[in-house]
């Protein structure tokens, strides 16, 4: 296969951008953010790619900045945004469905000097996400289904996202069973691994594919929800 792994050096070279975060710094060493990380990334995605297709036919993935890539710049424009210019963090997503990356269910991994993290679900609702997911668990046999499947992955030894809210949502009361499903702003579910993984290509995949099989059912669970989302609201 092409992808061979991450050099030993990308996680060093990481940790420089962090060091030295500013666009002077990063456009005198493009080359080497090229070699160590923007190059071997595409080889990780196809590769990636190709492999969890066997767990869901319909995945997405391409190995372009904004596709399953994310940009090495950030939108420092928002408000409240983190304003250091430069990401030492590379992330990555794989996601099923016809809607947003982010707001489609997706196989995550990010990794940086201190971690990989590698995820499964949708992280943060925009509205007609969220509005979906509430109408779909105000079903009890949905609820039970999601709890189940919660108890299983984290019976795994894995951790779901904490909930968002305190207070329960319109429709909801403290009488329903697994109510607390309402109080989430986001569903996903993740694993945090040791960064130096991600120099051994073979072992790298081989872990993920293990730990997005485990976590498939939340994958399977909340695309389902994607699929309710309302055409008036996209």
């Amino acid at each position: 296969m092409d992808f061979k792994g991450f050099d030993k050096k990308t996680l060093p070279f990481l940790e420089s951008i962090r060091q030295n975060n500013n666009k002077e710094w990063f456009e005198a060493h493009r080359k080497e953010y090229e070699e160590y990380v923007l190059n071997p990334s595409r080889f990780f995605v196809e590769e990636m790619g190709e492999h969890l297709m066997a767990l869901e036919p319909t995945i997405n993935y391409d190995s372009k900045i904004n596709k399953s890539l994310f940009r090495i710049y950030r939108d420092t424009r928002r408000m409240g945004a983190n304003k250091v210019p430069l990401k030492h963090r590379i992330g990555f997503i794989f996601w099923q469905g016809s809607g947003k990356r982010l707001q489609s269910s997706g196989f995550y991994m990010h990794f940086s000097p201190d971690e990989l993290f590698v995820a499964v679900g949708v992280r943060w609702f925009e509205k007609p996400m969220l509005d979906a997911y509430r109408e779909y668990i105000k079903n009890d046999d949905k609820r039970e289904e999601l709890q189940s499947i919660l108890n299983k992955i984290t019976a795994s030894g894995y951790k779901i996202i904490d909930k968002g809210y305190k207070r329960l949502p319109r429709g909801f009361d403290s009488n329903m069973s697994n109510v607390e499903l309402a109080l989430y702003k986001g569903m996903a579910t993740y694993k945090v691994l040791e960064p130096a993984l991600i120099t051994n290509g073979d072992k790298l995949i081989d872990t993920l594919y293990k730990i997005y099989e485990d976590m498939l059912p939340l994958q399977q669970f909340i695309y389902e929800v994607s699929l309710r989302i309302k055409e008036d609201e996209d």
